[in-house]
C-alpha cells in the first residue's frame, strides 16, 4: 500500500523535474550574478532578490494551474450570446417519474434548433472533426433537478454563448 501512495503518476514527475530545472537555471543565474551584486548598493540587491523571487512565484503558479483552466481561459472568445426563456411545460405531459428528464431533453432540444448547433453535411464529410458541442452548466442542471424528478420548472431563464469553435454553453440567466 505504501509503494502504491509514494509512486507518482507520469504526470506529476514531469511537473516536478520541470520545477526542479526552473530552479537549477535560476540558480545558476544567481551565481553568474553575484560577482555584479557585490558591486551594486544593498538597495538594489533587495529589489534583485524581490524580482527573482516573483518570477519564481509566476513559474510555480503557471504549472500549478490544470490544462483544463487554461484552454478555457484561451477559448473564451464569445462568438454569439443570447438570452432565451425556455417553456418546459410539455415535459409535465410524461409520468412523474420522468419529467425532470423529459425537462433536460427539451432544453438540449431548443438550444440545439435556436442556437443553430447541428454543423452542415458539407463540413462532416470532408473530415471527421470534432462536433459542434452543447455544454449546460451545472446552475442549470441543478435548478431543473432542485424540486426532485417530478416537479421540475414550468419555464427556465438561460444565456447562451456561442464560442468561435462553434461550442454552445448554457448558464442560468443574471437574476435567476
Amino acid at each position: 500500500m505504501e509503494k502504491k501512495a509514494e509512486e507518482k503518476k507520469p504526470e506529476q514527475k514531469e511537473e516536478d523535474q520541470e520545477l526542479e530545472e526552473l530552479t537549477e537555471e535560476l540558480k545558476g543565474e544567481g551565481e553568474e550574478t553575484e560577482e555584479k551584486l557585490e558591486e551594486q548598493p544593498q538597495a538594489e540587491q533587495a529589489a534583485e532578490e524581490a524580482e527573482a523571487k516573483e518570477e519564481v512565484a509566476v513559474l510555480e503558479a503557471e504549472e500549478v494551474k490544470p490544462e483544463k483552466e487554461k484552454a478555457r481561459e484561451e477559448e473564451k472568445e464569445i462568438v454569439e450570446e443570447r438570452i432565451y426563456t425556455v417553456p418546459l411545460s410539455k415535459a409535465w405531459i410524461m409520468p412523474p417519474n420522468k419529467r425532470a428528464s423529459r425537462a433536460m431533453h427539451i432544453l438540449e432540444s431548443f438550444m440545439i434548433k435556436h442556437m443553430k448547433l447541428e454543423g452542415k453535411k458539407e463540413e462532416e464529410s470532408e473530415e471527421e472533426e470534432e462536433k459542434a458541442r452543447l455544454i449546460i452548466d451545472n446552475e442549470v442542471n441543478e435548478k431543473m433537478w432542485a424540486r426532485g424528478i417530478e416537479k421540475p420548472p414550468r419555464k427556465i431563464r438561460v444565456r447562451a454563448e456561442k464560442d468561435k469553435e462553434g461550442n454552445v454553453t448554457v448558464y442560468l440567466a443574471e437574476g435567476d
